[in-house]
Formats: C-alpha cells, sequence, structure tokens
C-alpha cells in the first residue's frame, strides 16, 4: 500500500514533510517565555509537526527504493 501511495502521488511525501516543518517552527516559537499561555499548544504542534516530518521522510526513502526497484535510478 505504502508502494502505491508514493507511486500514485509522487509529492504527497514533500507536502507532508513541509507541513511538519512549518507545525515544528510554529510549536518552537510558542515555547518562548512570552506564549507561555500557549504551552500545551505548542507541545502538540512541535510533537504532530515531529510526526510529520518522519512520514515525509519515510514517504521520500519509500519513493527512492522503488524508483530503485523499477530501474528508474541507479546507485
Amino acid at each position: 500500500m505504502l508502494v502505491r501511495i508514493t507511486k500514485d502521488f509522487p509529492v504527497i511525501h514533500s507536502v507532508i514533510g513541509l507541513v511538519g516543518n512549518l507545525l515544528f517552527f510554529v510549536g518552537s516559537i510558542l515555547f518562548f517565555k512570552v506564549f507561555d499561555a500557549f504551552y500545551t499548544l505548542a507541545v502538540w504542534l512541535f510533537v504532530i509537526g515531529s510526526l510529520c516530518m518522519l512520514i515525509g521522510s519515510i514517504g521520500e526513502v519509500t519513493r527512492k527504493f522503488v524508483a530503485i526497484e523499477d530501474g528508474e535510478i541507479t546507485l
């Protein structure tokens, strides 16, 4: 299933990774002392952003392995 998703939607993992980077960045800013009231939101943005970046990386690696197996790229 993961292979099919990476083939059918080649940029989806990049978009998910980019969203993760944005959430991670915003969450990091919310950790500043000025934004103490948003601490819980900062933690959740940080965690969700990290998860999105992980999913994006897994998709990218899977896409490259599939391309190598299909003979589209060589090592």
